[in-house]
């Protein structure tokens, strides 16, 4: 199957258009190819590929709403699919939440497809996967992983003439080592836009590191720890909803951590730290984003947080229409750096006379929207450190900590160069550095590997 081409997307969508009756429509075409590579226990096990084909189109009728699909692209399949959505508008009930499709907007383009990407090629697939193993069978750990690569391209248009053509390229490879006792274990993962820049062997080499350097794990008490967190055990507790703390409606209403009595927020406040800068740059060079926000708006680069203060709160364009604001054209990705000067991990650790490294967290889980607070575990690597030295590794902790505490003024002690890393569970690619901060709070131990 060939992708998309922009002119061929605008024919598909022009063709549904033509075919709604209702009010209102908007219409999306998209083109995928995924494939993957999956081993466990040092042999490959699956390894496949599919291709798709789906349109889509939500209607309004009278402010109600309908959406149907179809991956059939036929006129007749096309014509059905319409018919049902506009049925489905005719009785649903009216959606409250409406506001009209967007007229022509201008788009500038983002550089998030990579031929390379889109044109893997199956045999240095095996090669890299090959030397992956390898590497493990030398150590003499256990290693199992996934890498996966897709490509994709479409488009969205409106009944009211607004057209957006994107595509995108991503791979990325996680590996997990486990020595054959069971006893210890380690994980890294990466990605990125252009295959080209995902290095197989160094995610292998650092998980298998993790595992070996996490034999005879130690118990230590819970509580509350001076803690470097790696770029992964970040972008877990951050996790996908990071950037939802910052919905405007939810602060308004009085069920977030940036809400403030009467209604009113804490936009503007310093509620973090003021080394920290966090924002959404759709054109970063190390992590583009999509050339459209919510809702089909142009996307910009903002800040969500300027040296510690809450400088964007994102409105919906329903939210936005309600409190006579503009809708937020962002976020498309997370970014996080220093608003000064960076610290290396080695000397984060140098500087600790006592604390924990912390290489990732697992089964998070969030607990508590109003103070941003989440529970969850360590897994694949803890370790003790000790006047300026990791001294051995320990066993597993769970945690409950508040995302906005541990951001918080005076808990960050010092921040490194951002990597690009994604969630364990999930999530977009994120910018993220290694993190110190003072006060991280872990509630009970584990026995889990």
């Amino acid at each position: 199957m060939m992708m998309l081409s922009e002119d061929k997307a605008k024919v598909l969508t022009d063709k549904i258009l033509a075919m709604v009756k209702a009010d209102d429509a908007a219409v999306s075409v998209n083109s995928s190819k995924n494939s993957h590579l999956r081993f466990a226990n040092n042999n490959v096990l699956t390894s496949g590929s599919r291709e798709g084909l789906n349109a889509s189109v939500t209607v309004w009728i009278g402010g109600k709403r309908g959406t149907a699909s179809t991956s059939d692209h036929s006129d007749a399949s096309l014509q059905a699919m319409v018919d049902e959505a506009e049925r489905i508008a005719r009785s649903a009930p009216v959606d409250r939440e409406y506001v009209p499709t967007l007229g022509k907007q201008i788009y500038k383009p983002v550089n998030s497809y990579f031929e390379a990407t889109a044109n893997l090629s199956l045999t240095d697939r095996a090669r890299q996967i090959g030397a992956v193993i390898s590497e493990c069978e030398r150590n003499k750990v256990i290693g199992a992983g996934f890498h996966s690569a897709s490509s994709q391209a479409g488009a969205t248009a409106t009944r009211n003439g607004n057209f957006e053509y994107y595509r995108s390229t991503g791979v990325g490879l996680s590996v997990t080592a486990r020595t054959p006792d069971g006893q210890s274990s380690g994980y890294f993962q990466r990605s990125h836009d252009d295959i080209r820049r995902l290095d197989t062997l160094r995610i292998a080499r650092e998980s298998v590191k993790k595992a070996l350097d996490g034999r005879g794990a130690r118990a230590i008490d819970p509580g509350v720890y001076t803690v470097i967190l790696e770029p992964q055990a970040v972008a877990d507790i951050l996790g996908g909803g990071f950037s939802g703390l910052f919905n405007a409606r939810n602060a308004e209403e009085g069920r977030s951590a940036f809400s403030a009595p009467g209604g009113k927020t804490r936009l503007g406040e310093k509620m973090f730290d003021e080394k920290l800068m966090i924002y959404s740059d759709p054109w970063h060079p190390e992590l583009p984003g999509q050339p459209s926000a919510q809702g089909g708006i142009p996307a910009q680069k903002l800040f969500l947080v300027n040296k510690g203060v809450i400088e964007t709160l994102v409105y919906s364009r329903f939210w936005a229409k309600q409190k006579d604001k503009m809708p937020t054209p962002g976020p498309v990705n997370t970014i996080l750096e220093s608003a000064g000067p960076i610290t290396s991990v080695e000397e984060m650790i140098r500087t600790t006379e006592r604390g924990i490294l912390v290489s990732r967290f697992w089964y998070i889980r969030a607990t508590d929207a109003r103070n941003a607070s989440s529970t969850g575990l360590t897994r694949d690597g803890v370790w003790w450190i000790e006047n300026g030295k990791v001294a051995y590794p320990l066993k597993n902790f769970r945690f409950n900590q508040s995302t906005t505490t541990l951001l918080g003024q005076g808990n960050v002690l010092a921040i490194s160069k951002p990597e690009r890393v994604g969630g364990s569970e999930g999530g977009n690619g994120f910018l993220l550095p290694h993190l110190k901060v003072k006060e991280f709070n872990f509630t009970s131990q584990s026995e889990a590997v």
